[in-house]
């Protein structure tokens, strides 16, 4: 391994990277250069996004690096310092031409630590001077052209949300890359660590005989970090631990303190007479508005307001334009598909293939698409107005328990309306370990995809305490979420919670151009990544549900389709749950919620009519006759559901996640109307489930099993492969356990005997799960010697 070299970067593109500190304004900078001429993906080997965009000026087409926002460079740990390694490393690259170093102006001081840190890497830079106007509405003056001069490179008041200062940074980024000039300035450390960073540096020229632009920087990380010795020879890791213990020894500090020490001594030197404060002390409109937002007595009730407006607009308002999705795509993706390879005489299973299957997960993705977009656009305009620094200080101590920081309530809570954008929503999360730890709890919100599986069986066995049982499975689905994130504390994401330490940025009024721009990459990135895997899953359960036994096509929610009969030959391994052979569509229920969990209802519906023997039933299972393809005729429907759902949106004001369809849960065949499913069904699940006890069993396994295959998506694109298929087992494990424990728990009296074995069992394969997962993380978190 050897010491980065950096290059001189002048290809055809050149590139410059903005790095900063956290709530800077460097997204929003980044968004006034790049437009929509934006990429985002994850940095190599970590989930930490990595956005990337592109812009023109006078011909010259330059390439931006939006760099996590971080403090300092300083690596100590690096499973909780990945945006800081990711930054580092990208710097050390020696990719970018030209470094744009965003500092918030009405925080000089402590913004400039980072730009001291870039000054040792020998870096090319240029300081944007953002927030200029906040500075001035606190009365804070800077010379920007004299701190210029000290620092040896240019500087750029601005202010990126208004676009002030915009095309001046444009025109400085073109000089500073044809000129490539890097600042003089560097920062006297005590007199020990100087000698020690000399005799390092000449111990590095020796090695390598050559001496990088970052040899300053490299010196520094040798003297104070143990990760950086592989990169140098014996007798220099000597060298150092004897250096170290000299300045310990002599200063009577740690070397860290020291060199922070210095820097800051250096960075107030620097600013005197550059930057002048009013003497008059103003109490500015963020402090008035954080006497209230920050309360003890309103903190919490304005957040669940907050929560419960975004809960409104992104799962209610969206929701109005679902149909709208659904009708346009099927109509393009799925019935047209169909209809012109039909015009061609297509064989029946590449019909199926691509309309049903392709086809039909382009449809489902595209489903998603209104609720997760303005799920987006809602946190886009709470990070940007500074108010979600505030509602994790809020909710910070209740989170404390799970070992979580309080930001993680808001994916949590928008889980509830769907776990799809509950899940993306953990990008707001900066600890990786907070990050993976709330999308692992995430999918036990009971999203209301399951309202309508809850709702039919209310109305078939609990037709009198219908909101009690709903409302006991949400706090289930609750106490399984924090049942995981004890457990996760404890053994796969062990780690002691960091204090919460947050700076708490000013109010602002976030811009309709960035609000836009963040949602519209986040929401692509969702289409781009997690479709790919909704349609092969989509197609994989859409040729099963299909294709029947005998090899034809069209068996579509019928007996002798492919995935009835493999549901019958696995409907045994659900017998501790209570559900009988007999009651094998209660299975195929299982596998399509796989696909969707509103897809449930309809699917046993069909089946369980089929199964009827009474006049009902057979009058129900009669076929309609097909109606014939429109095209047109499909797009006018879908844009006439608009104003026929969002007509019906006063209505959900009060009742966001559809409470309301348990209003007609005590009449069957009310609520077979109103559910659409027939009445005959209600019949056949109370005789196939037996009883109450099984059908609520059930409710629990649908409650935490399996998230939907959109959901699954969004943890894959959030995690990697290893920790989706850990939530794939650990969800439909618990599920199981959960509900076959309780199903022969309330029949213990009536089988004692075997309920009593497979009891002790669960228990067994319980206590060994976690015994297991305990010894690795034993194993992950052990000492390499």
């Amino acid at each position: 391994m050897e010491l980065n070299r950096q290059t001189d970067n002048k290809a055809a593109m050149s590139c410059i990277a903005l790095v900063g500190n956290p709530n800077c304004g460097k997204t929003t900078l980044f968004n006034a250069l790049t437009g929509s001429n934006q990429r985002v993906g994850n940095w190599p080997g970590v989930t930490v996004e990595r956005k990337e965009g592109s812009y023109r000026y006078q011909n010259q087409a330059i390439k931006v690096i939006d760099l996590p926002g971080v403090y300092s460079l300083d690596v100590e740990d690096a499973s909780t310092g990945l945006d800081e390694q990711v930054a580092r490393d990208y710097l050390l690259s020696g990719e970018a031409t030209l470094i744009i170093n965003i500092v918030d102006a009405s925080n000089l001081e402590r913004n400039l630590y980072l730009t001291t840190q870039l000054l040792e890497m020998g870096l090319p830079i240029a300081i944007a001077l953002n927030m200029i106007d906040i500075a001035q509405q606190r009365q804070i003056t800077i010379d920007a052209q004299q701190l210029g001069d000290r620092l040896g490179c240019p500087v750029i008041p601005m202010s990126a949300s208004s676009g002030r200062g915009v095309e001046q940074l444009r025109e400085i980024v073109r000089d500073a890359i044809l000129m490539a000039d890097r600042p003089q300035a560097k920062v006297a450390y005590p007199a020990l660590i100087e000698a020690a960073l000399n005799e390092i540096t000449e111990s590095i020229a020796q090695q390598y005989n050559y001496l990088p632009p970052d040899y300053r920087w490299q010196s520094l990380s040798l003297l104070q970090y143990d990760d950086r010795q592989s990169l140098v020879n014996q007798d220099v890791v000597k060298q150092i631990a004897t250096h170290r213990h000299r300045i310990h020894q002599t200063l009577g500090e740690d070397i860290d303190l020291l060199i922070a020490d210095a820097r800051y001594s250096w960075i107030h030197q620097m600013l005197q007479g550059i930057t002048q404060r009013s003497d008059l002390v103003q109490q500015h409109v963020s402090d008035h508005i954080d006497q209230v937002v920050l309360s003890r007595a309103w903190g919490i009730p304005i957040f669940l307001v907050v929560m419960y407006l975004m809960f409104l607009i992104s799962i209610n308002f969206g929701g109005a334009f679902i149909d709208f999705f659904e009708i346009a795509f099927g109509t393009v993706f799925v019935d047209g598909m169909a209809h012109g390879l039909e015009q061609i005489n297509a064989p029946g299973w590449l019909i199926g293939t691509l309309a049903e299957g392709v086809g039909g997960g382009i449809q489902t993705t595209a489903t998603f698409i209104p609720q997760i977009g303005l799920m987006f656009i809602c946190l886009a305009i709470l990070e940007d107005s500074g108010y979600l620094a505030r509602a994790a200080f809020v909710m910070d101590r209740f989170m404390r328990f799970m070992g979580l920081p309080g930001k993680s309530f808001v994916p949590m809570m928008v889980g509830f309306g769907c776990n799809i954008p509950g899940i993306m929503a953990t990008r707001t999360l900066e600890n990786p370990r907070d990050r993976l730890m709330t999308v692992l709890m995430n999918p036990f919100m009971s999203c209301g995809a399951r309202l309508p599986v809850y709702a039919l069986f209310v109305a078939a066995f609990f037709p009198r305490n219908g909101q009690n049982i709903v409302f006991l499975l949400y706090i289930i689905g609750i106490l399984a979420a924090v049942f995981t994130g004890l457990v996760m504390k404890h053994t796969l994401l062990r780690g002691q919670s960091a204090p919460f330490v947050m700076e708490l940025p000013p109010y602002h009024i976030p811009t309709a151009k960035g609000v836009l721009i963040r949602a519209w990459e986040r929401l692509k990135a969702f289409i781009t990544r997690a479709g790919k895997m909704i349609v092969i899953v989509v197609l994989i359960l859409g040729l099963l549900n299909s294709v029947g036994t005998d090899g034809s096509f069209g068996k579509q929610d019928s007996q002798d389709s492919l995935l009835s009969a493999v549901s019958r030959t696995i409907t045994p391994v659900f017998s501790p749950m209570g559900i009988t052979q007999d009651n094998w569509p209660a299975t195929v229920g299982l596998f399509t919620g796989v696909f969707a969990k509103e897809v449930m209802v309809g699917s046993m519906d069909a089946l369980y009519k089929q199964l009827g023997a009474d006049e009902a039933s057979a009058a129900d299972s009669v076929e309609e006759p097909e109606e014939e393809f429109s095209f047109w005729g499909g797009i006018a429907e879908a844009f006439a559901s608009i104003p026929a759902n969002l007509a019906d949106l006063g209505n959900q004001i009060l009742d966001p996640i559809g409470l309301s369809i348990m209003e007609s849960t005590d009449n069957q065949e009310e609520a077979a109307t109103v559910q659409e499913v027939s009445y005959s069904t209600f019949g056949q699940m109370s005789q196939r489930f037996g009883s109450s006890t099984a059908a609520f069993a059930f409710l629990l396994f649908v409650l935490l099993y399996f998230p939907c295959v959109s959901a699954i998506a969004a943890v894959y694109r959030e995690t990697n492969l290893g920790w989706t298929v850990f939530v794939a087992l650990w969800t439909t494990g618990l599920a199981y356990w959960v509900a076959s424990f309780y199903y022969q728990a309330m029949t213990l009296s009536q089988n004692t005997g075997e309920a009593l074995g497979l009891l002790m069992g669960l228990c067994i394969v319980m206590g060994a799960t976690l015994v297991s997962l305990k010894a690795v993380s034993n194993r992950r978190h052990s000492p390499r010697l």
